[in-house]
């Protein structure tokens, strides 16, 4: 095992240190190529990934998803790839998930989203802090447990996934589904300040509310869609206030939340609208049953649906995502990242949730001891995750890499 001030500890400290230059512009060739979700036209990403992998010595398992799946999941494409490194016989399997799609950049950027520039001490751009720099994080920790020759069992697989933002179908879960990979234990990205033991799972429904056209002269010989719909959404806000009065007890989540994220409809300016349909993002907190909240908001849809006349609503489940909650032998991972933090770091780091939806949960909810850990700061609004000007203090980026490595050699200990 290692422990502070040790041999083993200072050579995977200065191994991590030699070779950070080279972290940093393997992170920035991630972030200069665009892999936007939606559309989610992501093999070219995985080409440049796989080539970065190569030329750090790994051997890289190609997994293209078939098309049809990708299509289905509202995708143009998906290649998953696999890193998998033996150390000695024997020991756990470690898998190491970090996905390499990210959100559309939108407004409001100061540099290039796609540029990589740093000022600072900080990166900027796209996916650089959710979730491209763990990408380099975990290969460059599995880089300098493998260059520094300790004696270690177990085997480390990197998963480099590229439909987190889509709902981890066709990366995480369908590695594991197709039974590509069956690993004792998961990290999956995170922040370098805290161990994430549970996260939110989310809803997404898609409402369509029929109406009549007409002509814009006589509204009286039409239904308006628009005019329903805008009467359901003053209920669902009324309803999302309702939300605050439930807690969660896990630290780091609140409350459950309810946001409208997408709307669109109408045929033309002079034209009474016909159809409207619109999106809604549901938050589901650890303590509540995702059948529930989905039959309890669906028949509060049907139910206000019904008091308007000469409308016809129906909605389709696009996603549901289960919370993300702690499972047995999580706790090992979790203790095992706190003390190499608290050694890299200065300061003992706490374990908690976070309100958003992960891939995490989909090792978990497998029986696998998942956290969340990796690059990044305390919050991801201090990450400006998925707003304009998304950064990354890449000093955080070398000590979670010596983290997560430092974590690797005590779990993959030989006796």
């Amino acid at each position: 095992m290692t422990t502070p001030g040790s041999i083993s500890t200072l050579a995977i400290d200065a191994l991590v240190d030699v070779a950070f230059a080279s972290e940093v512009e393997f992170l920035a060739s991630l972030v200069r190529t665009p892999s936007d979700n939606p559309p989610g036209d992501c093999a070219p990403h995985a080409r440049v990934t796989e080539q970065l992998l190569r030329q750090l010595g790994f051997e890289v398992e190609r997994h293209a998803v078939p098309e049809n799946q990708t299509r289905a999941n509202g995708m143009i494409s998906a290649t998953n790839l696999i890193v998998r490194h033996r150390f000695g016989p024997g020991g756990p399997t470690i898998a190491l998930n970090a996905h390499g799609d990210v959100v559309a950049p939108g407004e409001g950027w100061s540099t290039d989203p796609y540029g990589a520039e740093i000022r600072d001490g900080m990166m900027y751009g796209r996916g650089v802090a959710v979730s491209k720099s763990d990408i380099a994080t975990y290969a460059f920790a599995l880089k300098a447990l493998r260059d520094s020759r300790l004696l270690l069992s177990g085997v480390v697989e990197l998963h480099v996934t590229y439909d987190e933002e889509a709902g981890g179908m066709v990366g995480p879960d369908w590695l594991l589904e197709q039974g590509l990979s069956r690993p004792d234990f998961a990290f999956s990205a995170g922040f370098s300040y805290s161990v994430v033991i549970a996260h939110n799972g989310c809803l997404h429904l898609e409402v369509r509310i029929e109406g009549r056209s007409a002509h814009a002269a006589r509204p009286d010989t039409g239904v308006d869609a628009l005019e329903a719909a805008t009467q359901i959404l003053t209920g669902l806000y009324e309803l999302r206030r309702s939300y605050g009065q439930t807690h969660s007890k896990v630290p780091g989540i609140d409350h459950p939340t309810l946001v409208v994220g997408l709307i669109q409809g109408g045929i033309n300016t002079n034209v009474v609208p016909d159809v409207v349909t619109f999106r809604i993002d549901r938050r589901i907190i650890p303590e509540e049953s995702p059948e529930a909240v989905e039959r309890d908001l669906l028949s509060w849809l049907e139910a206000a649906g019904a008091k308007i006349p000469g409308i016809r609503l129906t909605a389709r489940r696009v996603l549901l995502a289960r919370p993300f909650v702690p499972v047995a032998g999580q706790e090992t991972l979790a203790a095992t990242i706190q003390r190499h933090a608290r050694e890299i770091l200065g300061e003992d780091i706490p374990t908690s949730g976070v309100p958003i939806y992960t891939d995490a949960r989909l090792y978990s909810a497998r029986g696998i001891p998942t956290v969340l850990y990796g690059a990044g700061p305390r919050s991801l609004l201090e990450a400006n995750g998925h707003r304009a000007d998304e950064r990354l203090v890449l000093e955080d980026l070398r000590k979670a890499t010596k983290i997560v490595a430092l974590s690797l050699a005590e779990l993959l200990a030989a006796p």
